[in-house]
């Protein structure tokens, strides 16, 4: 197939002054790369496009393609992530991974546990804090962790987002509304494990699932997970496969989540337990990191016994299905 990569690359974004938090969920150029090298071993010709708005520009000047590998996370709003899939759903050019509408609610954390708690799945009551008059009302007891309703890659999340009483919660709530610029989400402390649950193929029985237990070694921000740990993962970071009973809960739970919200092809579901060793559903990912080495999916394939590779041809594989179940 003629496939096009699309994708918002981190030095292209560099020279608009964001900084090292604001450029957390752009890609690498050896991700690119990995992901060339893997699609082209597939015998697929590859176009590098660029982000949404280089494929704007190619879309108006006539340009189609077989396939569009999206990986680009976009800029502003929550619907970001839902730009490049609606753009291409007009021209009817079939896109990897999930479509806008699916895009656009994973993004939004209230809106994805909103639908969990629907669902039965376990998810933390929660706060949606917009203006300071929502401060008062929230009655959830501490500690609570806070966070940007809407971001990736950790952004938002670090030590201080555990707030014990309502004076801290103010103080990291007028923050993050400052940084961010968007509602705030409080929801209750969860003490236990935390888990991610890789996923690749659609239907009943994905191609590949996967669950570790992650493991934070950073002491100093006692073992959040949050946008610092992410970020230099390799050394502060262990992703522990699992395969226990509670283990076992997180991976059905992610399994669940991913066909709720209509995820597709590959994602990533992130998870962590309560006092009574219950996973509850944090974060679903539905464009994950594809970081050969870095990036938890491709751990979690490697897990399996996985190449790279095979992951991410097995991705279009499912694509390829999907788009042509005869």
């Amino acid at each position: 197939m003629r496939i096009a990569l699309v994708y918002d690359l981190r030095e292209e974004y560099q020279d608009l002054g964001l900084d090292e938090e604001a450029l957390a969920e752009f890609d690498r150029p050896e991700t690119l790369d990995a992901l060339e090298t893997a699609l082209r071993s597939g015998g697929h010709d590859i176009e590098r496009v660029g982000s949404a708005r280089a494929l704007i520009a190619a879309l108006a000047a006539g340009e189609r393609w077989d396939l569009v590998f999206n990986i680009a996370e976009g800029m502003l709003g929550r619907g970001r992530e839902a730009l490049v899939p609606a753009l291409l759903e007009a021209y009817g050019i079939p896109c990897l991974f999930s479509d806008a509408v699916t895009m656009a609610i994973t993004l939004d954390k209230a809106i994805c546990k909103r639908l969990a708690r629907d669902a039965g799945l376990p998810t933390t009551p929660f706060c949606l804090l917009e203006k300071e008059s929502d401060l008062a009302a929230c009655s959830l007891p501490f500690p609570l962790f806070v966070k940007p309703v809407a971001e990736g890659s950790g952004k938002g999340c670090d030590i201080a987002s555990r707030v014990e009483d309502p004076a801290a919660l103010a103080t990291r709530f007028r923050e993050l509304r400052r940084r961010f610029c968007q509602p705030v989400l409080a929801e209750p402390f969860l003490p236990g494990r935390e888990f991610t649950v890789g996923i690749v193929g659609n239907g009943e029985k994905p191609m590949l699932h996967e669950v570790a237990e992650v493991v934070v070694r950073n002491e100093r921000d006692a073992g959040i997970y949050g946008f610092a740990n992410k970020e230099h993962s390799s050394s502060l970071v262990h992703y522990r496969r699992a395969d226990d009973a509670e283990a076992r809960m997180a991976l059905a739970t992610g399994l669940a989540l991913y066909r709720l919200t209509g995820c597709r092809d590959a994602g990533r579901i992130d998870l962590r337990s309560d006092a009574a060793g219950i996973p509850h559903c944090l974060e679903i990912n539905p464009l994950p990191g594809l970081h050969p080495t870095l990036s938890g999916l491709p751990i979690l394939a490697g897990f399996a016994g996985w190449s790279h590779a095979r992951m991410i041809l097995s991705m279009v594989e499912a694509a390829q299905e999907r788009l042509d179940p005869a």
